[in-house]
């Protein structure tokens, strides 16, 4: 599969609880729980998943999450309460792909913003999107965009172990990953940071 190009290969060692639980919402595979291993891949082109996915579940005991094809981009995700059975399926992706980890994408951070005390009507329109805790009027508000998108997972997950933020949303698919969460304006100043930490402690090569 030399013509495939590994965009994302990211790997969380231990599911937050309001991460854990929003992924269940957004899963069309099997939902995991909070404490499990995951690991996001992406690639192109997209179609390449179909083969990569059956590798893996055939391989090793993951259960895969998610499954998702876009005219660019392909991305899914296993996960398992073994971390070292989400390591194993890893190894199984870069073993079916003949690459290497170091020829993944280096994420990069696209966008920040911090809004301080949001105003009531924007929590009500940004709550009609929500599929995690809601947006409370006064509160402030984080909105991070990654490239890759399926970074935005890793980033989310680290933001919840920083802080006591509240996750509001995520998307890990497409172009950009975006996220947003909400709480105390230190909380999160505090997640935000770890966010970006964890982004750019993540190597690879130049998109």
């Amino acid at each position: 599969m030399s013509d495939i190009q590994l965009r994302a290969f990211c790997h969380i060692d231990r599911m937050q609880p309001q991460f854990a639980a929003f992924v269940g919402t957004i899963s069309m595979g099997d939902p995991p729980v909070d404490g499990m291993a995951s690991l996001y891949v992406e690639m192109s082109p997209g179609n390449s998943v179909f083969q990569v996915v059956d590798k893996v579940v055939k391989a090793t005991d993951v259960r895969p999450g998610a499954q998702v094809v876009e005219r660019q981009y392909g991305m899914f995700e296993v996960h398992s309460a073994s971390q070292a059975d989400v390591l194993r399926a890893g190894e199984v992706v870069l073993e079916e792909l003949g690459l290497e980890q170091s020829s993944r994408i280096a994420p990069k951070v696209a966008s920040q913003q911090i809004i301080t005390n949001v105003n009531p009507y924007q929590a009500q329109l940004l709550n009609r999107l929500n599929r995690g805790t809601m947006l409370v009027a006064g509160q402030t508000m984080l909105v991070l965009e990654v490239e890759p998108a399926a970074y935005i997972t890793l980033a989310a997950n680290e933001a919840e172990k920083a802080a006591p933020v509240f996750l509001n949303h995520f998307s890990s698919v497409g172009v950009y990953g975006r996220m947003w969460m909400s709480g105390s304006e230190s909380d999160i100043l505090a997640a935000r940071d770890a966010a970006i930490t964890a982004i750019e402690s993540v190597t690879g090569r130049e998109s």
